[in-house]
Formats: structure tokens, C-alpha cells, sequence
């Protein structure tokens, strides 16, 4: 068992895709552990996206994460990380396989629902 931690993003809540998510979530056999609905801040971002703080795109990825509330679930299975990163697929909506989150419902690669680690 281990487990992962994954936001839906706002673009997944202003979307009303969170009761979608979390039932495929369900679906998939994984347990939901934790869930919290937050409004993430410049110093939770700068922390969750230490890695990227130096990118080109840092500054817009932060502006979009902290734009408004995204929901927090913490879920635990069997290979959790690595269902669950198939389960999102691609960060690319546009190189996302068809059945994956992102491949049937993300817009772009900054709004694409969902993120995982």
C-alpha cells in the first residue's frame, strides 16, 4: 500500500468535475484517506512547486494554483502513485490517451484538472 497526493485544480472545481474525479477515483479500487478543499497561497505554492520556482512558467502556474479554491484528497492503494498517474495521463491534454482524466476533460496543459504526486 502507499499513497498519493492529488489536487483537483480550480479549473476542476469551477468545472464541477470534483464528484466526477472522485468517483473515478473510487472506480479505480484507491482509498480516499484525506480530502480538504483549500484555497492554496504564494507560500504553499512556492513550497508544493519548489522544483519549478526557477521556470519560465513558475510565475503563471503559481498565479492559476492560488486563483481560487481547489480541493486536496490524499489516497491510498496498491500502487497508488503509479495508478493514479495513469488514471491522469499526459500533462498535455493533447498527448493525454483517450480514458484518462486529462485526455477526456483537460483544456490545456496548465488546465488540465488535475495534479498528482
Amino acid at each position: 500500500m502507499n499513497k498519493s497526493l492529488v489536487l483537483i485544480k480550480p479549473d476542476g472545481v469551477q468545472r464541477l468535475m470534483i464528484g466526477k474525479i472522485i468517483s473515478l477515483i473510487e472506480e479505480r479500487g484507491l482509498k480516499i484517506t484525506g480530502l480538504k478543499m483549500l484555497k492554496m497561497d504564494d507560500d504553499l505554492a512556492l513550497k508544493h512547486y519548489s522544483a519549478h520556482v526557477d521556470k519560465a512558467f513558475f510565475k503563471e502556474l503559481k498565479g492559476f494554483m492560488t486563483s481560487s479554491p481547489l480541493i486536496a484528497i490524499c489516497v491510498e492503494g496498491t500502487n497508488a502513485v503509479t495508478l493514479m498517474r495513469s488514471m491522469m495521463g499526459a500533462t498535455n491534454p493533447l498527448e493525454a490517451a483517450p480514458g484518462t482524466i486529462r485526455g477526456d476533460y483537460g483544456i490545456t496543459v496548465g488546465m488540465n484538472l488535475i495534479h498528482g504526486s
